[in-house]
């Protein structure tokens, strides 16, 4: 990976987390972040996504609380409207954690300290992916089967790349999701932990398995 900026512009959102290699369009229209976009065209392109601890960012609030750990990514293919706004793609670079803010500018940015997943530290043995895959299975249903197919034999993801794709997409809260992207070297057992967590949930709901009724999938 090349040398990464010190200081990075942060672009707090309610409900997105991203992960290294994942791509996210984003369509940005508040006059700061038009500003933070053109100020990043002009130099490396990097964004970095914090998640929000609130669910909304409130006008009334200036500098609302965000996670200390995010995903930083860099500016793809982009475009921009007549009016000012701009279509983007934004693709996860590395995961950062916040040092320092700094706050002369309309948008926020911050000193960060960078701390990518060691190499080969997500990397799942047979019994792992085994294990991925089951759980999934039970998780998702059986649509999963055909999913696990078309991500794992077909695309051929394997390791970090299909770990961070699964912690992307999958329909799990964002507070959950930025547990498991603070976990780190731990992101394969804590995803594991989450989605059986949510299996468990589903025993003891109303109408649930073990409580007298089919559950309807």
């Amino acid at each position: 990976m090349t040398e990464l900026p010190k200081i990075i512009p942060l672009f707090p959102l309610p409900n997105l987390v991203l992960f290294p290699g994942m791509k996210v369009p984003l369509h940005i229209f508040e006059p700061r972040y038009r500003l933070m976009i053109a100020d990043a065209l002009r130099g490396d392109r990097i964004i970095g996504m914090m998640l929000l601890k609130d669910e909304v960012e409130s006008d009334n609030q200036t500098y609302p609380d965000v996670f200390k750990v995010g995903c930083a990514g860099r500016i793809g293919e982009i475009e921009r409207l007549a009016d000012g706004r701009f279509n983007l793609v934004l693709e996860g670079l590395s995961e950062f954690r916040i040092a320092r803010e700094i706050r002369d500018l309309p948008y926020r940015q911050a000193e960060v300290e960078w701390c990518p997943v060691p190499s080969g530290a997500l990397d799942c043995d047979f019994e792992t992916m085994e294990s991925l895959r089951e759980v999934l299975i039970r998780y998702l249903g059986e649509p999963a089967r055909d999913a696990w197919r078309t991500v794992v034999d077909e695309r051929g993801l394997r390791h970090e790349a299909l770990i961070n794709f699964l912690c992307f997409h999958l329909d799990v809260s964002p507070i959950e999701k930025q547990t498991v992207l603070e976990a780190r070297e731990g992101r394969v057992d804590c995803l594991l932990d989450v989605l059986s967590f949510r299996l468990e949930e589903r025993k003891l709901a109303p109408g649930g398995p073990g409580n007298g009724q089919e559950r309807v999938q």
